[in-house]
């Protein structure tokens, strides 16, 4: 990852977003926070941009023989 996720840029993070969050529960939320984005960095380099989705929906079939 770019950079380390501290309490003042998940503080910052949450206002972007209309959060208004204390710190205590930003304290409680950040290292959940910080696997999270651990484990989708983890996928990202594990899978390729060309590698095709296990499954994919398509709209146009009813599923219907």
């Amino acid at each position: 990852m770019a950079e380390e996720l501290t309490l003042e840029n998940l503080k910052s993070m949450a206002e972007r977003r209309g959060l208004q969050l204390a710190d205590d529960e930003l304290k409680r939320l950040l290292p959940g926070v910080i696997r999270a984005r651990q484990q989708a960095a983890e996928l990202r380099a594990r899978v390729a941009r060309q590698d095709e989705p296990a499954g994919a929906f398509d709209a146009t079939r009813d599923g219907r023989k």
